[in-house]
C-alpha cells in the first residue's frame, strides 16, 4: 500500500480565494488540485483519501500496457495505460508545481503531473489550471500540454473532464437525464442511500450537462461541463459518513472521447457549483446555452470528434480533419452530445472528397445513437437504421437530410458517419440543423 502523507493537506500548502458565498483551496503540494471547497460555515466537500481523489485533471491514452523504460504499473491499475494525473501517483509520489500565481481573485497553477499507475514516473507533459469564483460557482479552465517522446497516434479514449471526488456525506447522485432538457422537468436520483448502487461507477446521459452529489438534505456539489452529455459517477464505501482523509467517496466525471496526440494542447472548461440541488440547477440554467453544440469547426482542433479505425494527419499538421479510409467500415464519430428529435433535421458537411472507387463520389451512411430519455444503461440506447448518402468528389457542401422516421421519435445521443468505399476526406466543418 502507498504511504499517504495527509499532512500535505494543511493550510501552509494551500492557495486560497473566497467570495461572499464560498471558499476554494488548491493544494500546491498536489499539483494545484482542489482539496478544499465549501460554503462559509459548512464542511469541506472534497475527498483526499489518496492522491487519485481531489478535483483534478486526468487523461488517458496508449499504449496499454504503458511501461516506460521497463517500469511496471501497479497490478490493479495495469489496464489504464498512459494516465497522467494532477495530484500524484498510486505509490504516494506527488506532482511538482512549476508556476503559481494568486491575484486574490484568480489562481493559476502549472505542474508536471505523475503517471498514476507507475512508481515515481512524471508525465511527459504539463498541466495548467485557472480558478476563479462566480457566486456559488468555481469556473475552472484546464489545459494539457503534451510533449511525449512516443509520437504514435493512439485510438481515442474517454477523458475525465475533470475527476471530482466528494466526502462520504455527499452520497446521493442526482441529475436530469430525460428528454426535455431545460424545461424544469423532474430530476432523477441515480444513486440513493439504501439502493445498493454506487460501485462500480455508472454511466448516464445528463441532458442538461450537469450532475450533483448531495446529502440527506439535498445539499452538496454540482459539476457542469456544457460541452458533453456523457458522464460517469457513483459512490464507493459506506454512504453518508467520512471526511476528507477517509475512504468513502462520491465521484462525478464528465467525459469526452478524445485522441491525445503526442504534441497536443487540449483545453476544457467546467464549473463546480456549491448549494442545494435546486440552486445548482438554477446556476446551470442561468449560464447554459440550453442546447448541445451544433457547429463544429475543424480548422484548429478535432472539436471532440474521433474515429474508428482511422488515423489522421495529427495535431498541428492539418487545418481540417484530413484522413483516408479503405471502405472497411471506418467511421468518423461525433462527440456524445444530446440533440432532441426536433433539433436533429439535417447534417451539413463542408468537405473535400476524393473517391478511389467512383467518379460520382463516396457511398456513406449516417448511424445515430437513439436515446429514449428514460434512464441510464445500454437498454435505453439503440442504433438507428442507416441513413444513406453520397459525398461527392471535390470541395463542396453535402446536406444530409435526416429521415425522421428512422429516429423513432427519439433524441440523438451522438452519431457516426461510416465510409463504405475507399477514398480520402478533408472535412472543414460540420453543422447540425
Amino acid at each position: 500500500m502507498a504511504i499517504i502523507d495527509h499532512s500535505i493537506l494543511n493550510d501552509k500548502n494551500m492557495s486560497i480565494i473566497e467570495n461572499e458565498y464560498i471558499k476554494l483551496g488548491v493544494n500546491l503540494g498536489l499539483g494545484g488540485a482542489v482539496t478544499y471547497l465549501c460554503e462559509h460555515g459548512r464542511e469541506n466537500l472534497i475527498n483526499s483519501s489518496d492522491w487519485g481523489r481531489q478535483v483534478q485533471m486526468s487523461f488517458y491514452s496508449g499504449p496499454n500496457l504503458f511501461t516506460p523504460n521497463g517500469k511496471q504499473p501497479r497490478a490493479e491499475w495495469r489496464g489504464l495505460g498512459w494516465n497522467p494525473i494532477q495530484s500524484g501517483d498510486s505509490f504516494g509520489h506527488r506532482a511538482r508545481i512549476l508556476e503559481h500565481k494568486n491575484t486574490g481573485g484568480e489562481i493559476y497553477v502549472k505542474c508536471i503531473p505523475m503517471q498514476w499507475p507507475l512508481d515515481n514516473e512524471p508525465g511527459e507533459c504539463t498541466f495548467e489550471t485557472r480558478y476563479r469564483l462566480d457566486g456559488r460557482s468555481v469556473i475552472i479552465e484546464s489545459r494539457l500540454n503534451n510533449a511525449r517522446s512516443d509520437t504514435t497516434q493512439y485510438p481515442a479514449r474517454h477523458q475525465e473532464l475533470p475527476a471530482v471526488y466528494t466526502n462520504g456525506v455527499w452520497y446521493k447522485l442526482v441529475s436530469y437525464i430525460c428528454s426535455k432538457p431545460y424545461s424544469g422537468d423532474d430530476m432523477t436520483v441515480l444513486i440513493d442511500r439504501y439502493d445498493g448502487k454506487g460501485w462500480p461507477w455508472i454511466s448516464y446521459i445528463p441532458t442538461e450537462s450537469w450532475a450533483a452529489l448531495v446529502d440527506d438534505d439535498n445539499y452538496g456539489l454540482g459539476v457542469y461541463n456544457q460541452s458533453t452529455n456523457m458522464f460517469i459517477g457513483g459512490f464507493a464505501g459506506e454512504k453518508g459518513t467520512g471526511g476528507e482523509k477517509d475512504s468513502p467517496c462520491g465521484y462525478i466525471s464528465p467525459l469526452h472521447t478524445e485522441i491525445l496526440d503526442h504534441n497536443i494542447k487540449y483545453s476544457y472548461v467546467y464549473r463546480l457549483i456549491v448549494g442545494t440541488v435546486d440552486e445548482i440547477r438554477d446556476v446551470v440554467y442561468s449560464v447554459s446555452p440550453k442546447t448541445a453544440q451544433t457547429r463544429f469547426d475543424f480548422a484548429k482542433t478535432r472539436d471532440h470528434w474521433s474515429y474508428t479505425n482511422i488515423v489522421d494527419k495529427g495535431y498541428g499538421n492539418q487545418d481540417c480533419l484530413d484522413f483516408s479510409f479503405t471502405g472497411a467500415d471506418e467511421s468518423l464519430n461525433s462527440p456524445f452530445c444530446y440533440w432532441t428529435n426536433g433539433q436533429f433535421n439535417r447534417v451539413i458537411l463542408d468537405a473535400d472528397i476524393a473517391s478511389d472507387m467512383s467518379d460520382s463520389g463516396l457511398a456513406c451512411r449516417l448511424v445515430a445513437n437513439l436515446y429514449d430519455g428514460l434512464g441510464h444503461g445500454s437498454e435505453h440506447i439503440v442504433k438507428s437504421e442507416p441513413i444513406e448518402f453520397t459525398l461527392h468528389n471535390g470541395r463542396g457542401q453535402t446536406r444530409i437530410e435526416i429521415d425522421k422516421s428512422k429516429l423513432k421519435g427519439r433524441g440523438v445521443f451522438g452519431f457516426s458517419i461510416v465510409f463504405g468505399q475507399k477514398g480520402r476526406a478533408k472535412i472543414y466543418s460540420l453543422t447540425i440543423e
